[in-house]
């Protein structure tokens, strides 16, 4: 069962909406008791760094979500801040990550020479995948996704970055480690890109 994790933030009724159309089951939850069906984990998220990990860290989930993610290995995958929260820590906050994929979070405006790039960056981007990534199967040559986002993600080793976009500068907008994966962009926002990579997730 593919499982929503709710924890105040993040568009959860469009992700619902997708799995509907493709006709796949999809549940959504809120407390520890709920998350122990799930053989595949989404969580999205929006906002700030420092209030996304507040929230899940106040949901009663978080320990129950390192259970089935390090330990028993349920595949998930991170959406925009839900990517983000991912890392160890962020430019934008104080608060630890997950640390489920080794990195930082960075604000664009952190780089050199990239004091007055305008932002956020929204809007449709390309996509490039950088290794065999199932979640862009069916199209690693023509991939674009709507992004809506000022920092970014650098990951500590290179191989955990599985797809870039420009904006700026190259940064990883798609992250992967084991059973873990991240996505910067909203495929919920994506149309049949989206679509398409959600239904790459659920196949897993």
């Amino acid at each position: 069962m593919i499982t929503i994790i709710d924890y105040g933030l993040g568009n959860i009724q469009a992700f619902v909406n997708v799995y509907k159309r493709l006709h796949i089951p999809v549940t959504v939850a809120r407390s520890a008791q709920e998350l122990l069906g799930a053989s595949k984990l989404i969580l999205p998220g929006v906002g700030a760094f420092d209030h996304a990990m507040g929230r899940l860290n106040a949901s009663g989930m978080r320990e129950t979500l390192d259970e089935l993610v390090l330990v028993k290995k349920v595949p998930v995958v991170g959406i925009c801040v839900g990517m983000q929260i991912l890392a160890d820590s962020s430019d934008e906050g104080s608060l630890p990550g997950l640390g489920w994929v080794p990195g930082r979070v960075r604000h664009f405006r952190s780089v050199p020479g990239l004091e007055r790039l305008a932002l956020p960056h929204m809007g449709w981007n390309d996509v490039e995948p950088l290794h065999l990534n199932p979640l862009f199967k069916g199209f690693e040559e023509d991939a674009r996704f709507y992004f809506l986002h000022s920092f970014y993600f650098e990951c500590s080793q290179e191989s955990h970055a599985s797809a870039r976009a420009s904006y700026g500068l190259d940064f990883s907008c798609a992250v992967a480690v084991d059973n873990v994966y991240g996505v910067q962009f909203h495929p919920e926002k994506s149309h049949h890109f989206g679509v398409g990579l959600l239904k790459n997730f659920a196949e897993l």
